[in-house]
């Protein structure tokens, strides 16, 4: 099966970054990371999703966190350099983003936001995120990644 590149890719591409693009089945009524890891057959915790929230004193940032963890809102206001934050509306993804709800990379956004990683992503010798469209994920070095999205390794912000 042909896989064609997406946007994620060819940054990856740009910056001689090592990585594979994973093809996963997709199933329309549960875009969840829990869904895309009993897909790959891969362990949970190395499957991270990106949210994407809004702060109300930094405007938008980026969390990418384990697909069985959900963002602890106060945590990651604080981390972030606010007071509180909220998940950003659904309606609002693809304008500030680029990317649909189940394909939200963290990679390529139409701006860089200030990105937050958990972690758990040093534990492993390869990660999943999304590669930028349903179907895809991207299987990359958590460095590699952390350096390419200039991310900041966090503790505490998930439950």
């Amino acid at each position: 099966m042909k896989i064609n590149k997406t946007n994620a890719a060819r940054l990856l591409d740009k910056s001689k970054i090592s990585y594979e693009l994973i093809p996963y089945e997709v199933d329309e009524n549960d875009l969840s990371a829990v869904h895309v890891a009993a897909n790959l057959g891969e362990n949970i915790s190395q499957v991270f999703k990106t949210l994407v929230l809004q702060g109300d004193k930094t405007g938008y940032f980026v969390c990418v966190i384990p697909g069985d963890k959900e963002v602890n809102l106060k945590l990651a206001a604080k981390v972030s350099g606010n007071k509180s934050c909220d998940m950003i509306p659904m309606k609002e993804l693809l304008p500030t983003t680029g990317y649909i709800r189940g394909a939200c990379s963290p990679i390529g956004m139409k701006k860089h936001f200030p990105t937050y990683i958990h972690e758990t992503c040093l534990e492993f010798p390869y990660i999943y995120v999304s590669a930028g469209q349903r179907g895809l994920q991207i299987k990359v070095d958590p460095n590699d990644l952390i350096k390419e999205i200039h991310a900041e390794v966090c503790i505490l912000f998930v439950e």
